[in-house]
């Protein structure tokens, strides 16, 4: 194998790589990326850890075919610091890659092509296009609120549910559910919903946003479903995720019917107010106290070993006066992700959940379980 490749290009191949290869492995080869120099000037560069698996192509110019398996992060790192904008990349004897690129040379240790996992390949996927914009914004708004418990492994994805004429995803740990809702006519083939891995859809994330930074004018990804993986295509690259097996819980059960306290406030105002006062929360519960009164909400924390914390926001609300605890990081999460300048919570009594929503959207539905303070 023999080839010559740009530099930025081989790094941004690489760089896909990075989320996916296994860093500590009884399977060193999982460790690696699949180089293969094919016809037609193609470097195909592809990672996996057996459930999630990236691949892509690039251009470049071929002298000899071949194929290699390299240490995934050791090349990256190599390739970033290259002084020139072309680099070229030899398969020597013993699997030893050789890099050149203007005067610095490197030769590093590789396994044989052969070694590396056959990557899944679906010829007959049904698959629909979607908006990375749409997808990525909903992915955004789910994400945070997936279950890290891998006890409860079926919380531990984000469940993917296509309705009539509408796509909903939705995540939850237990004490806290995210659901964003989005008006679309792709048709995905499923009867049910599926439960897309957390692992698979932080790379879904980074491809999505690397569709709409790139300069094609309408971006467009393409998403099927076989077997138990779901496949993710763009122009190029290709990523394959093994779908989480199990039972969601049913989400609609969890969401309150709309509170009787609706108090209208400002985000980043509230958002900034949350981040000071809980400061001084404790460490691991977050806990802050929300005080409700018309036309005022005041924030307080408290904590034995540090002190407390007070601030008063200004809220639209003329209802009976309420005290609620929170883990302020539930409710900062929910803020951060959510677009516009106004939120709507809507509160029941201390013991119930609360519900966070964007003024003038209803998209997206937040739930968040209260604290005992």
């Amino acid at each position: 194998m023999e080839l010559k490749i740009g530099v930025p290009e081989l790094a941004k191949a690489l760089a896909r790589s990075q989320g996916i290869v296994e860093k500590k492995t009884t399977m060193p080869i999982l460790s690696h990326v699949l180089l293969e120099a094919k016809k037609g000037g193609k470097l195909h560069v592809s990672a996996t850890d057996l459930d999630v698996s990236v691949s892509g192509e690039h251009d470049c110019e071929v002298a000899r075919e071949g194929a290699v398996a390299v240490s995934a992060r050791h090349l990256y790192d190599i390739v970033k610091s290259l002084p020139d904008a072309q680099a070229t990349l030899k398969k020597a004897q013993n699997n030893y890659l050789e890099i050149t690129s203007g005067s610095a040379e490197f030769r590093i240790v590789g396994l044989p092509a052969e070694d590396f996992p056959a990557l899944p390949k679906f010829d007959k996927v049904k698959f629909a296009a979607v908006s990375p914009k749409d997808l990525l914004a909903m992915i955004e708004l789910t994400s945070f609120a997936v279950s890290t418990d891998e006890t409860r492994y079926n919380l531990n994805g984000v469940y993917f549910e296509p309705a009539a004429g509408e796509l909903r995803l939705v995540a939850t740990d237990g004490h806290r559910l995210s659901l964003a809702r989005k008006a679309i006519s792709a048709d995905f083939g499923l009867k049910k919903g599926i439960i897309l891995p957390k692992k698979g859809l932080a790379e879904l994330r980074k491809l999505l946003q690397e569709s709409l930074e790139g300069a094609e004018e309408n971006p467009e990804v393409k998403l099927g479903f076989v077997e138990s993986s779901a496949v993710v295509a763009r122009p190029r690259v290709t990523l394959v995720m093994r779908l989480i097996e199990g039972v969601f819980p049913d989400y609609r059960q969890v969401i309150p019917k709309q509170g009787e306290k609706a108090v209208k406030l400002g985000r980043l105002r509230f958002l900034e107010t949350l981040r000071r006062v809980s400061l001084l929360s404790s460490d691991k519960a977050h806990a802050v106290k929300l005080d409700l009164s018309p036309g005022l909400l005041k924030v307080l924390s408290q904590n034995p070993d540090l002190g407390e914390a007070k601030e008063e926001v200004p809220v639209e609300y003329q209802g009976e006066p309420l005290r609620i605890g929170f883990n302020a990081r539930y409710l900062t999460d929910v803020l951060q992700a959510v677009p516009g300048d106004d939120v709507l919570l809507e509160l029941a009594d201390d013991l119930s959940p609360g519900v966070l929503k964007p003024v003038g959207d209803d998209g997206y539905t937040a739930v968040i379980m209260p604290m005992r303070i």
